[in-house]
């Protein structure tokens, strides 16, 4: 009795004892596998930092390459732009050096015809007395006296270069106040009529650069003036106008300097000059 008192014990233990086993391993083996699924995972997520920061490099460093183009391509337009306003500034320069050329010649071909009126001019002012002078008063007090013409226009035309705009254009006025027939009263309408342009007075640009070619069609300013007034209609915002005249200064000196400057004009505003023909479309269409 007391040996089954005793074994039933170990009996029951040992039945309570043998599933033990069992749920023991298959827990060893769920942790395995646990573990062995913490370990893939932080990989995969050693992987995937690993890769975002590839992915981060590359991305500022596009990030950077671009800024670099961009950065680029601004001071390429500025470059592009600061050229396009020299070549402007110098196409400039060259007119009025082409301008003061022309001049020159036409001074020098003009003087000796004007030396004997000038040498007449003088000897009047000495002899004669201006109407309404008392007997004994000597000549020119009373009335101004106008400079010989060549004296007149050299003085403006140096003050006109040496950028004195108002007083080039009181001297230039006045010199066709006193000499509107000479050779080179034409010339003088012009820089009248071009000063108040560079001064950004484009209406009565316009009507003193059309005084040019209705007063003095024949002389050398004639190309410059056509040109002038189409550029001062342009400002003025009247662009056919504007146009019109560069297309008509075209047609009327062809070979020109005045011409090349006026077919880039009309090709800067998009339009085709005079005389041109648009280009043939293929054939089919």
């Amino acid at each position: 009795m007391k040996t089954l008192k005793f074994l039933l014990p170990l009996a029951l233990l040992a039945v309570a004892a043998t599933p033990a086993f069992p749920v023991s391993k298959e827990i060893i083996q769920l942790q395995t596998q646990v573990q062995a699924l913490q370990d893939q995972m932080s990989r995969m997520q050693q992987a995937f930092d690993e890769r975002m920061g590839v992915m981060r490099n590359l991305i500022e460093s596009t990030t950077d390459k671009m800024n670099q183009i961009n950065a680029s391509l601004a001071e390429l337009q500025r470059t592009i732009k600061q050229q396009q306003a020299e070549g402007g500034t110098r196409t400039d320069q060259l007119s009025g050096q082409m301008q003061a050329l022309n001049d020159s010649v036409d001074e020098l071909k003009a003087r000796m015809g004007k030396i004997g009126n000038q040498l007449d001019a003088m000897q009047n002012a000495q002899t004669t007395l201006p109407a309404g002078a008392a007997p004994g008063q000597p000549p020119g007090q009373g009335q101004q006296q106008a400079p010989p013409p060549d004296v007149l226009y050299n003085n403006a035309l140096r003050d006109y270069n040496a950028a004195k705009y108002d007083l080039a254009s009181q001297e230039f006025t006045d010199y066709l106040k006193y000499y509107p027939n000479t050779d080179l009263a034409g010339n003088a309408q012009f820089y009248v009529a071009d000063l108040e342009y560079r001064q950004g007075n484009y209406e009565q640009a316009a009507k003193d650069y059309d005084k040019v070619l209705e007063q003095y069609p024949g002389g050398n300013k004639a190309p410059a003036a056509q040109l002038k007034k189409g550029f001062a209609l342009l400002e003025l915002g009247r662009r056919n106008d504007g146009i019109r005249e560069l297309n008509s200064l075209i047609q009327r000196y062809p070979r020109s300097l005045e011409a090349d400057q006026a077919r880039k004009r009309l090709a800067s505003l998009g339009a085709r000059p005079s005389g041109t023909r648009p280009p043939r479309k293929p054939s089919g269409e």
